[in-house]
């Protein structure tokens, strides 16, 4: 057993250090050592366009037009949205808007 951490992106235990680099055979992924530590705490929870974590029952602020589908009207940049509520899966927060109910993605939204 290696004294090197697995591959954050296929788990594979084959992994080898480069100089300051940390390097996966099997899929090909080099990370540095430094960006362990980060991608650890970034998955932690979930992060709005600023960086700033969210968490359930925050007021974010809507940063782009949105397009909804179904609606003819899209989701204004400068919405307040409040009390969001977190998920899993690809849409990570699920909210309730004039539009209706919406999953959005974390990244077009910052923490008001």
């Amino acid at each position: 057993m290696s004294d090197y951490p697995r591959c954050p992106r296929c788990e594979s235990e084959n992994t080898y250090s480069d100089g300051m680099l940390y390097i996966c055979p099997d899929c090909a992924h080099e990370w540095s050592m430094h960006e362990e530590e980060t991608e650890e705490q970034a998955e932690a929870g979930v992060r709005d366009a600023n960086g700033n974590l969210l968490a359930d029952g925050d007021t974010v602020v809507v940063i782009k037009d949105l397009k909804v589908k179904g609606s003819s009207s899209p989701l204004k940049v400068g919405t307040k949205i409040k009390n969001i509520r977190l998920v899993d899966g690809d849409h990570e927060v699920d909210c309730k808007t004039d539009l209706g109910n919406l999953m959005l993605k974390a990244c077009y939204l910052r923490k008001a």
